[in-house]
C-alpha cells in the first residue's frame, strides 16, 4: 500500500513537473518567436564622434551627440579588457552566454532579500548586456530577463567572444556624455586608451554599473571605493599582483576632463564655417553621428598670425576712441573671488583676464584676478591680485558715454570704481606677474582671410575679434561694399578688351545721367581733387574714382558685370556705373578669391576650407583636389617622363592681363595709397578700399604665393572717422601679418608671362619714355600693343561722357591749365 501510494505521488509529481516544464517551454517558445533578429549586430554602426583636423594633423574640433570613438578589439589594451571582465563578468570567456553559477547565486540572494526592500541582484553577463543594449529595452521585468538570456545564447552561437566584447566596450554609457572606452578615456583622462594606467582602467570599469553614482567630483569617495573593489577583483582573477593593486589603490582618481569641443586656439571661426559646410553637404546626422574624419586646409601657424594681426589692429583703433565702460559692477562680499565668478570671460582670448576692482587711487588701481575654474567646475581657492598704474591705462582717460560723446578725466579713480569688472592683460607674466594693463572688447569689427592663390585653399581665417563674443563670421557672412578694392576687376576688364596700362583717361569732374528719378550722379575722388588726363596705372595707384567711372562708361558696365562674375566676386552685379566703384555688397572671402585669379595667372579657383573627408571606415568621400594625374600610379619606372598634373581649371582671364593688373597694383604699394605695405619687403600687389563716410575699410593683396584680404568696419555701418581709410586701417593689419608670414623667405618677383614686353613709359603721359624723362615706369604690353604715338584721352568731351579725343603730348599742359576738360 505504501509502495503504491509512493508510486502514485511520484507519478503525479512527474506529471506536474512535465506540465510545468512544458508550460515553461511553450512560454519561452512564445517569447522567442518575437525576439529581435540578433544578426543586425553584423551591421552595427553606432553614433561615432566626427573629428576635424588642421592641415598638419592637429585636432581642431569634435562633434558628437554621443562622444564615442569606435575601437576594434585588437586595439584594446589588455589592462582595460581585464578590468571590465573582472568588474562585469569574470567567467566571460568560459560561459555559454548565461553564467549559471552566478545566476543561481543571484536567485538565492534575491529570495533571501525578499521583502526587505533591497534592490534585487542581477547576474547579467557581458553577452546579456549586449543583448539588452542593442536589441531590447531597459524594462525591469522577468520577461525581459528571459528574452535577454535567450538572445545571449543565440549571440554566443553566432559571434566570437572577442566580437561580443568589442560590441560591449564600444556601446556602453560611461557618464559625462561619453560612450565606449575610447570616448571615456578622452573624456575622463584626456588621453588615449593606450596611455591608460591600471588605476584609471579600474575606475573606467567601475562606471558602467551606474556612472552618476561614481561621479568623479560629486561622489568621489564612492568612486574610490568602487574602483578599489574592481582592483581587488582583478587581483582575485589573477590579472594583477597584490603589489600592483596596493600601489594603484594609493592613487587618486586623476580625472582630467576635456573642457572644450574646440581644441585649436584661434581656429573657432574656421571650425564653425567648416561645420556649417558639412551640415549643408551631408546633414546633421552625418556630422554628429557619422564618425567623419575631416582634414581642413587651415595652417595653424598662419592662423595664429592672422588672428593676432587682426586683433591688434582692432584694439589699436578702439583704444584711440576712448573707454566705453566696464563689463559689469558687483558687490564685493567676504570673498571677492566668488563675486564675479559667473561673469562670462573670453575663452578664446586667454591672454585677457577678468578682474574686479578692489581699491582705487589717483595713480593706480588694485584688482583681483578672477579665479580659474577647476576640472570639477568650481572656482579655485587661489586668489591673485594685481595693479594697473595710470600709465598703463592712459588711453582710458578719454571716456565715451552711451551717446558717443567723449570727455576727459585725470585720475585713475575717475576711470574705475570698486566693484567694477574689467578685462586686463598682463604686462609681462615672467618679469612683472602682478602688473596689468586695462583692456576692453573692441566695438569695431573686422575679418581677415588668407588663401593659397594657386589652389583656393583657405589657409587662415578670422571673422572677428573673438568667437566667444560674437559667432557672426565677418569673413563669410558679412556682405559689405568693397569700395575701391573692386577697381582692379574694372581695370582687368579694360585691359582684356583692348586697353593698355598706358591708356589715358580724364580725371576730372563728371556728371552722369542715371535716368528716371535718379537724376544726375556726380561722383568725386577721395579728397575732392583731380589730376586731369592720367594713365590707367595712375588711376589705380591713386585710386581715382572719376577715372574709373569714365573707364567703365567707355567700355560699358555689362562687360564689367560679366568680369565680376568670372572672378567670383558677384553672382549678378547690377550694371550701373556706381557699381564700378565697389557699391555692390560682397564678402571678404569672395574678394580674396577674385584677387587669387589675378595672382595665379587668370585661372578660376574655388575657395575651399576642406582638403579631404573620410567616412568612419577611412574611405575618402570628398577631396578638393580635382586635378588629374594619369601616370601617377604606375607600378614601375621605365625611363618615362615625370608624372604631370593636368590642370583643367577654366582660364577666366588672359595671363598677360593678370600680370598687367598685378604690375599696376604693385604701384599701389610703391607709389600709391598703401605705402605702409612696403614694410613687407617682398613684391606685393594690392589695393585699398574705402566706402562713403569711411564706413568700411579694405585692403586686399597678394605675394606670389599668398593672397590676403582684410576688412574693418562696424557691424551696424557707421563712419569710423575722417581719414580712417583702407590705407590707414586695413593695410597696416595686412602688413603686420605678411611681415610675420613671410619672415625668412626669399623675395620672389611676380612671373612675367611669355610674350609680354616691358617698355619704358612716361608715367604721366603714357607715351614711350625719352631720354631725360622723369617718372619712367617699365610697363607691360601684350603682343600687338604698344604705347600710343599720340596723346589720346578717354572721356575728354565736357561734363557728359561722349567719347575720346587725341591731342599731342605738349597740349596736356594747356588742357589742365585752362580747364578744358
Amino acid at each position: 500500500m505504501l509502495l503504491r501510494l509512493t508510486g502514485y505521488f511520484f507519478g503525479f509529481g512527474a506529471l506536474v513537473a512535465i506540465l510545468i516544464a512544458g508550460g515553461i517551454f511553450l512560454y519561452i517558445t512564445d517569447l522567442a518567436k518575437d525576439l529581435p533578429d540578433y544578426e543586425v549586430l553584423n551591421a552595427y554602426e553606432p553614433p561615432v564622434t566626427t573629428r576635424m583636423y588642421a592641415s598638419d594633423g592637429s585636432l581642431m574640433a569634435e562633434y558628437a551627440k554621443e562622444r564615442r570613438l569606435y575601437l576594434p578589439i585588437q586595439a584594446v589594451p589588455e589592462v582595460i579588457k581585464n578590468a571590465f571582465i573582472s568588474a562585469e563578468d569574470k567567467n566571460f570567456y568560459s560561459h555559454i552566454g548565461v553564467d549559471l553559477r552566478a545566476l543561481g547565486g543571484a536567485i538565492l540572494g534575491n529570495i533571501q532579500n525578499y521583502g526587505t526592500g533591497r534592490r534585487s541582484k542581477g547576474a547579467s553577463t557581458i553577452t546579456q548586456q549586449v543583448a539588452k543594449n542593442f536589441l531590447l529595452t531597459n524594462e525591469r521585468s522577468y520577461e525581459r530577463k528571459i528574452k535577454e538570456a535567450i538572445l545571449a545564447l543565440r549571440i554566443e552561437q553566432a559571434y566570437s567572444k572577442d566580437r561580443i566584447l568589442e560590441l560591449y566596450l564600444n556601446e556602453i554609457f560611461m557618464g559625462l556624455g561619453a560612450y565606449g572606452i575610447a570616448g571615456a578615456s578622452l573624456t575622463y583622462f584626456n588621453k588615449s586608451v593606450h596611455q591608460i594606467e591600471l588605476h584609471e582602467a579600474a575606475y573606467m570599469a567601475a562606471l558602467p554599473k551606474a556612472p552618476n553614482n561614481y561621479h568623479p567630483f560629486r561622489k568621489t569617495d564612492d568612486a574610490l571605493v568602487r574602483r578599489n573593489w574592481v582592483l581587488g577583483r582583478m587581483e582575485a582573477n589573477g590579472f594583477v599582483t597584490a603589489a600592483e593593486v596596493e600601489k594603484a589603490k594609493t592613487m587618486p582618481l586623476s580625472v582630467n576632463p576635456r573642457r572644450r569641443s574646440l581644441y585649436l586656439l584661434a581656429g573657432e571661426y574656421f571650425s564653425e564655417e567648416v561645420r556649417r559646410e558639412i551640415v549643408d553637404r551631408y546633414g546633421e546626422d552625418a556630422l554628429y553621428e557619422g564618425g567623419l574624419s575631416i582634414r581642413t586646409t587651415l595652417d595653424p601657424k598662419l592662423q595664429g598670425m592672422a588672428r593676432k594681426s587682426l586683433q591688434d589692429g582692432l584694439v589699436k583703433f578702439d583704444i584711440a576712441r576712448g573707454f566705453r565702460g566696464v563689463v559689469a559692477n558687483v558687490e564685493l562680499g567676504e570673498d571677492w573671488g566668488t563675486s564675479f565668478g559667473e561673469i562670462k570671460s573670453l575663452s578664446d582670448v586667454p591672454e585677457w583676464k577678468l578682474a574686479v576692482v578692489l581699491s582705487t587711487g589717483d595713480d593706480s588701481i588694485t584688482i583681483g584676478i578672477r579665479p580659474e575654474k577647476q576640472a570639477s567646475g568650481s572656482l579655485s581657492d587661489d586668489r591673485r591680485t594685481g595693479t594697473i598704474v595710470l600709465g598703463d591705462m592712459k588711453w582710458a582717460l578719454k571716456i565715451r558715454d552711451s551717446v558717443k560723446k567723449s570727455h576727459k578725466v585725470k585720475l585713475a579713480s575717475d576711470i574705475l570704481a570698486v566693484g567694477d569688472v574689467v578685462f586686463v592683460e598682463s604686462l609681462n607674466e615672467a618679469e612683472k606677474p602682478d602688473a596689468y594693463k586695462l583692456r576692453q572688447l573692441p566695438e569695431i569689427s573686422g575679418a581677415i582671410v588668407v588663401m593659397d592663390p594657386h589652389t583656393g585653399r583657405v589657409l587662415a581665417m578670422a571673422g572677428g575679434y573673438s568667437f566667444d563674443a560674437s559667432q557672426f563670421n565677418r569673413a563669410t557672412q558679412a556682405n559689405r561694399q568693397p569700395g575701391s578694392s573692386f577697381k582692379p576687376f574694372v581695370y582687368a576688364a579694360a585691359l582684356d578688351n583692348g586697353y593698355t596700362p598706358s591708356s589715358v583717361v580724364l580725371d576730372a569732374p563728371i556728371k552722369v545721367k542715371q535716368g528716371g528719378r535718379l537724376g544726375i550722379w556726380s561722383p568725386k575722388n577721395y579728397g575732392g581733387k583731380f589730376a586731369g588726363p592720367s594713365t590707367l596705372r595712375l588711376g589705380i595707384e591713386k585710386s581715382r574714382n572719376l577715372m574709373t567711372v569714365r573707364l567703365a562708361k567707355d567700355m560699358g558696365m555689362p562687360l564689367v558685370a560679366e568680369y565680376a562674375k568670372r572672378f567670383g566676386v558677384y553672382d549678378q552685379l547690377q550694371p550701373v556705373l556706381s557699381m564700378s566703384l565697389g557699391a555692390g555688397e560682397t564678402t571678404v572671402i569672395r574678394m580674396v578669391s577674385g584677387y587669387s585669379v589675378l595672382a595665379n595667372g587668370g585661372k578660376k579657383i574655388t575657395p575651399s576650407m576642406i582638403d579631404r573627408i573620410q567616412d568612419r571606415y577611412g574611405k575618402t568621400i570628398f577631396t578638393h583636389e580635382q586635378r588629374i594625374c594619369d601616370t601617377c600610379n604606375v607600378t614601375s619606372w621605365s625611363g618615362q617622363e615625370e608624372p604631370e598634373l593636368s590642370d583643367s581649371r577654366e582660364q577666366v582671364l588672359d595671363p598677360m592681363t593678370a600680370y598687367q593688373v598685378t604690375s599696376m597694383m604693385e604701384g599701389v604699394v610703391k607709389r600709391g595709397t598703401a605705402p605702409v605695405v612696403r614694410k613687407v619687403n617682398v613684391p606685393i600687389a594690392g589695393k585699398t578700399g574705402t566706402t562713403n563716410s569711411e564706413k568700411d575699410a579694405w585692403f586686399v593683396g597678394y605675394s606670389t604665393d599668398l593672397a590676403v584680404g582684410v576688412y574693418v568696419g562696424y557691424d551696424s555701418p557707421r563712419s569710423m572717422g575722417r581719414g580712417f581709410t583702407g590705407g590707414q586701417l586695413a593695410a597696416p593689419i595686412f602688413t603686420d601679418f605678411m611681415v610675420k608670414a613671410l619672415e625668412g623667405k626669399k623675395p620672389v618677383e611676380f612671373r612675367v608671362p611669355a610674350g609680354v614686353r616691358l617698355l619704358p613709359i612716361n608715367g604721366k603721359t603714357g607715351l614711350l619714355a625719352k631720354a631725360g624723362d622723369e617718372g619712367v615706369i617699365m610697363e607691360a604690353f601684350k603682343p600687338g600693343t604698344s604705347p600710343p604715338d599720340v596723346f589720346s584721352v578717354i572721356g575728354f568731351a565736357g561734363d557728359m561722357i561722349r567719347g575720346q579725343i587725341s591731342i599731342t603730348p605738349d597740349a596736356n599742359r594747356e588742357v589742365i591749365e585752362n580747364g578744358l576738360y
